[in-house]
């Protein structure tokens, strides 16, 4: 097992694309791809895991697909028909980023139906003599899985954003469909594999399991609350002194970058607002 770091923009411990056995997990967006070749110096995957089709995660998906023909890519089945014809997800995703867009994230190519193998949760897939365990993970997507590899669970976002070991859990909840009871039961889902670590695009791996699931599943109910029932003045308070322990302004840097607050204030907002009488 292996994390690769795909310096996003040039920042360090923003996206993790992690390489097991003959598997790639969330290979990251197409802007980073020359990262990612390089780091990997001629040796080829047989398959992609994605946790979801979020650009940061699966962005680089079809461009890798296009080199390595024969690659198998793996996603929940309501993420597969945006990989196929990702026109309603580049339109959605222009619309947060506007002109930004290639600059972050690079083209978003389609991925042909053949190579896709669509997942519901509860499988059991075996890559190269490795196997993974599938869970679907909603709550911070609606087409987020997990995979459990020996005593590693990839929780991919619905594990929450942790730069470094040593320093907090933050809830990463950007638009459109951030659910917090689906992502509470997901936590359970998780919690329940008993795993010694979990292992995430954003950043690296952590051995303290259950407190890091204890504390995002607090996290994630009290700045919901903030976010009902104050403003994005408030909200933005709230991370920025949670996240004040933070003496490495690298880290502070990876943390803003892997969470923007405007878009993690936005998530919530509309989360509340679709609840609304």
């Amino acid at each position: 097992m292996r994390a690769i770091d795909c310096r996003h923009l040039g920042d360090a411990r923003v996206i993790c694309c992690w390489q097991v056995g003959e598997v790639l997990i969330d290979p990251g967006p197409t802007s980073t791809v020359a990262t990612l070749l390089e780091a990997l110096d001629g040796w080829r995957p047989r398959a992609l895991l994605l946790t979801h089709i979020h650009l940061d995660h699966a962005g680089a998906t079809g461009t890798l697909v296009r080199r390595w023909p024969d690659l198998e890519v793996y996603v929940h089945e309501r993420g597969a028909r945006h990989l196929i014809s990702p026109e309603r997800l580049i339109e959605s995703a222009t619309r947060l980023y506007g002109e930004d867009m290639d600059r972050l994230w690079g083209p978003f190519e389609a991925v042909p139906e053949d190579r896709i193998h669509a997942l519901r949760g509860g499988e059991r897939i075996e890559i190269g003599g490795e196997e993974f365990e599938v869970a679907y993970t909603p709550g911070h997507a609606s087409h987020h899985v997990s995979y459990l590899h020996g005593r590693t669970a990839f929780v991919g976002d619905v594990g929450g954003v942790r730069i470094t070991p040593q320093t907090p859990v933050i809830p990463p909840t950007p638009p459109p469909d951030i659910d917090l009871e689906a992502w509470h039961e997901s936590l359970e889902k998780i919690a329940a594999w008993d795993p010694e670590r979990l292992a995430s695009t954003h950043f690296g791996s952590s051995e303290q399991v259950q407190e890091q699931l204890s504390d995002l599943h607090r996290r994630l109910d009290a700045w919901a609350a903030v976010v009902r029932d104050q403003d994005q003045a408030a909200y933005e308070e709230l991370v920025r002194s949670e996240l004040a322990e933070v003496e490495s302004e690298e880290v502070l840097t990876a943390y803003l970058h892997a969470v923007p607050l405007d878009q993690s204030y936005a998530g919530l907002r509309r989360y509340w607002d679709k609840r609304a009488p």
